[in-house]
């Protein structure tokens, strides 16, 4: 198999990359990312040198580069996890997101369209584009309801993914995860953020009251999904990827607080976002009945280990 990862140099991609790589699998892959402030070649230094895996510096949103590669490595399978991802960042940069979520994978079917040799088109993408939820779980046949331009650019590019199977016969599947976590994750997000800023005796902020839910899934859960959905997921199809795990920021923020010896007095609330999901939550019983995966970290021990992981290379994110 040759692989088109775009966006690898980020979080999960980074992580999904040296997963496979380590399973030994006799894969050829290429990494290509832009580089933006949250991507970052250390994510990927200890395989820099594997023969299997080559990087290109490029935008996913450039047609000749991404046809070149196509072309140039005879791709057969394209992973996209290239996107702007921040929901805070999303109300201020509107115009970025929707240029690289929503354009960006544009470019990318297109290009894939025109090589017509692409087995398969994994589009990653979130829960998010279901919007929040008053009670119960988003199955793959919730209704869209994105309430962030972040949101909003995920779920127009999910749309176009499911055109292009519908059009054209591109073999594309969507996967949408709940909130990963792990190490390597910059630290805009809430676990690194809140890990970071009391490492450096800072405060922790909360919007509004706390309590907005989340579903967490640890990143090395997330690349055994993606994996399986990469061999055994069929074409056409929807994935939604998620835990069980539901936690209110402020359960979050209590437990970061407790490893790290710091008390309640380090939270401080601020104004709520102009709109905060209050409760993202996925049913993902199709992958399990259809494919039989299911989480096999625990969630407690897994964000221990990736606060660890921050207090221990402190050094690499004290500048942020």
């Amino acid at each position: 198999m040759r692989l088109l990862i775009t966006g690898g140099a980020g979080f999960i991609g980074s992580h999904f990359i040296k997963y496979i790589l380590k399973k030994n699998r006799n894969w050829q892959i290429i990494n290509i990312d832009k580089l933006t402030y949250c991507g970052n070649l250390d994510n990927l230094r200890e395989i820099g040198k594997d023969p299997r895996y080559r990087f290109i510096r490029g935008d996913i949103c450039d047609s000749k580069i991404i046809n070149r590669i196509l072309f140039k490595y005879k791709v057969d399978t394209i992973i996209n996890f290239a996107a702007e991802t921040h929901v805070p960042r999303s109300y201020d940069k509107p115009q970025e997101f929707f240029k690289t979520n929503t354009l960006g994978i544009l470019t990318l079917l297109e290009a894939a369209r025109y090589y017509n040799k692409i087995k398969k088109f994994i589009q990653i993408s979130t829960d998010k584009v279901y919007g929040s939820l008053e009670e119960g779980v988003a199955s793959e046949k919730y209704p869209l309801n994105p309430s962030s331009p972040y949101a909003a650019s995920k779920a127009a590019a999910d749309i176009i993914v499911h055109t292009y199977f519908c059009t054209y016969g591109l073999p594309c599947i969507i996967v949408r995860l709940c909130n990963v976590f792990g190490p390597n994750q910059y630290p805009e997000k809430i676990i690194p953020l809140f890990t970071i800023n009391l490492l450096k005796n800072r405060k922790i902020s909360l919007h509004g009251d706390g309590l907005h839910i989340r579903e967490w899934l640890y990143v090395a859960d997330a690349c055994e999904a993606i994996e399986l959905i990469l061999i055994k997921g069929k074409i056409g199809e929807i994935y939604n990827i998620g835990s069980g795990i539901k936690k209110t920021n402020l359960e979050i923020a209590y437990f970061i607080l407790r490893e790290l010896g710091k008390t309640e007095k380090y939270i401080e609330y601020i104004e709520d976002l102009p709109v905060n999901d209050k409760r993202n939550t996925l049913d993902w019983n199709k992958i399990r009945k259809e494919l039989g995966w299911k989480p096999r970290y625990d969630f407690e021990e897994s964000l221990k280990q990736t606060i660890l992981w921050y207090k221990d290379n402190y050094k690499r994110w004290k500048k942020h």
